[in-house]
């Protein structure tokens, strides 16, 4: 499944099942024989169940030469609702999220915003599509599927930024034979609310009663940890779903569409919202725990009897733990297409203008909380690459590195100045001294709890405390034991660049005591276990690559040119603006690359 294309979208056509589909999962592994349970419609023959017996390896081969099609790339129901669409007559139009940038003539270029004519989406990555004259293949991931088919491309803005079109005088159109107006376009985005929602509840309920209850009453084959790591929290955010869905209801006005106030209940649930951030984190881990258990045959047949009884349609358990992920995402799509199509007079207009906003945040945060999560196994790597660590480790207080370079520390009480190396992470600076002989080989030399601190600009002069001469200088004070520590940098410039990121590590913290940002116990040692790990199998003392350039990749993920983009969550342009702030840290960095 293709992470910014979400299937429900459109309606699927479920596939129909006969009475004999298999009953009894607690008999997975036995050895009981179903002979053909799955033809190639995605039925099952009357047949299928049968006293027989054969092995594991009988039964998996069975499903295996039926050309199911769980597990395999290009199944998916997705793919079947729009080429039955196209095959109908029905013309498919998707909206570019990004640019698609292409030296190739047989790819489709286009830029964010642009209007897309889907004329075969056989393939599930890359899909055949027309703009204007053009043709040619072009990643399924760029794109979204239009809510108001029916609307004209020549009536389509070609820009919406904040929600709004470019072309506001344009309020009344036409599309089929009809007559339409921007209500009309509205009730088309609210009842793709409602729909979708009703979709995603049932998608919802179908992985916590088709497969986690079936998986719990087979403890022969799945612990609680393992459940954990492939479902996440994928119960707690169907019981939260399905409190927001009976909002939504209750703000439908089911005789006027058009006129229903839904803004109220998506500022409302905002919070709720963030326990995305944990199941969002989580994913990649079930996709691997996924593809670890898929590899023994008995699972194989458990979850796609576990899908067949609750008869779900034609997708692999992965695809439908990818829901929530790309739900979350397309709820900021959804409002900026309800706020282009509600006037500024309409009851919901400035509900929906804050829902949007609100939601954008939700996503930005969850983005932040898995880049933060990401870092600290980064952490974790330059904390073992550190000689003579003394205390306790980086990660018990920090998950950031706000910044770091080299200051000239001078000490009381004979006015003594050291180079140093220092790194600055939320909570605490780090000091470090560099190797005489090898300078990309560093020892631990001491800390500060920046919590204490407070930061001190000093002027250029003669210092009154340590009663010495000083340039580009800067103090932090200790408002408890009023302890002071003199730093100085080379340029002034260099000065500026570290008071701004005391700031910074300021402002990180008290937005992480605002949102609840933390890191569990397990995944801290759990980063240092995997740290210590790569230390003992030989590899150099010294990181290899700079870990800041990690933190850049991070931070603004670039989407490739040749392969589409799997997963992306961002939802702002994910491009990359060359800085001189990363070249300054880099040359300040003692790695090598």
């Amino acid at each position: 499944i293709t992470s910014a294309v979400v299937f429900d979208i459109l309606p699927l056509k479920l596939h129909p099942f006969s009475q004999s589909t298999p009953t009894g999962l607690d008999c997975v592994g036995w050895k009981r024989r179903i002979s053909s349970p799955v033809i190639t419609d995605g039925a099952l023959d009357k047949t299928a169940l049968t006293d027989d017996v054969g092995s594991e390896e009988d039964l998996y081969e069975d499903f295996r030469s039926s050309n199911h099609r769980y597990g395999h790339p290009g199944g998916g129901g997705e793919q079947l609702a729009i080429n039955e669409l196209i095959s109908d007559g029905s013309v498919v139009y998707a909206e570019a999220l990004w640019d698609h940038v292409t030296m190739d003539d047989q790819e489709l270029g286009f830029k964010a915003g642009d209007v897309i004519e889907v004329m075969d989406a056989t393939n599930k990555e890359w899909w055949w599509g027309r703009i204007l004259d053009s043709e040619g293949w072009f990643p399924a991931s760029f794109v979204r599927l239009r809510v108001n088919q029916d609307e004209p491309m020549e009536d389509y803005p070609l820009k919406v930024e904040g929600g709004k079109e470019d072309d506001s005088s344009s309020g009344t159109r036409r599309f089929g034979m009809g007559q339409t107006t921007k209500d009309q376009m509205r009730t088309n985005v609210i009842n793709e609310i409602i729909s979708t929602e009703r979709d995603y509840i049932k998608h919802l309920k179908d992985i916590c009663e088709g497969y986690i209850k079936q998986c719990r009453k087979r403890a022969d084959m799945f612990t609680e940890e393992q459940l954990k790591t492939i479902f996440g929290n994928i119960e707690d955010i169907y019981r939260c779903q399905k409190k927001f869905v009976k909002a939504l209801e209750k703000k439908f006005n089911k005789d006027h569409p058009h006129l229903s106030e839904v803004g109220s209940c998506f500022l409302e649930y905002q919070t709720e919202f963030q326990i995305y951030s944990e199941y969002c984190n989580n994913h990649p881990n079930a996709c691997m725990e996924l593809s670890r258990l898929t590899k023994v045959n008995k699972y194989v047949y458990f979850f796609e009897a576990c899908r067949l009884l609750q008869k779900m349609i034609d997708i692999s358990l992965d695809g439908f733990l990818l829901t929530p992920v790309q739900k979350i995402c397309k709820y900021p799509l959804q409002l900026a297409e309800l706020l282009k199509y509600t006037n500024p007079q309409h009851r919901d207009f400035k509900d929906v203008e804050a829902a949007l906003n609100a939601m954008k945040n939700v996503a930005r945060l969850i983005n932040e909380r898995k880049r933060r999560l990401e870092n600290i196994d980064k952490i974790a790597q330059w904390q073992s690459s550190i000689e003579d660590w003394e205390g306790e480790d980086v990660l018990v207080r920090s998950s950031e590195l706000i910044y770091s370079g080299e200051l000239t520390k001078i000490s009381h009480p004979q006015a003594k100045s050291q180079q140093r190396m220092f790194f600055l992470f939320d909570h605490q600076l780090v000091c470090c001294k560099k190797d005489l002989l090898r300078r990309d080989i560093l020892y631990y030399k001491s800390r500060i709890n920046m919590d204490d601190m407070e930061i001190v600009d000093v002027e250029d002069g003669k210092d009154k405390d340590f009663n010495i001469s000083v340039k580009n200088a800067f103090k932090l004070h200790c408002r408890e034991s009023e302890d002071l520590h003199l730093f100085c940098t080379k340029k002034p410039e260099q000065k500026q660049r570290w008071l701004k990121a005391f700031e910074n590590e300021r402002r990180q913290v008290q937005l992480d005591q605002e949102t609840g940002f933390s890191i569990t116990e397990v995944q801290k040692k759990q980063a240092m276990l995997n740290a210590s790990k790569q230390h003992h199998t030989g590899k150099p003392k010294a990181v290899t690559r700079p870990y800041y350039d990690f933190l850049m990749r991070q931070k603004h993920p670039t989407l490739p040119t040749t392969l589409p983009q799997q997963q992306v969550f961002m939802l702002a342009e994910p491009k990359r603006k060359p800085s001189n702030f990363w070249q300054n840290i880099s040359r300040l960095t003692p790695f090598r690359k």
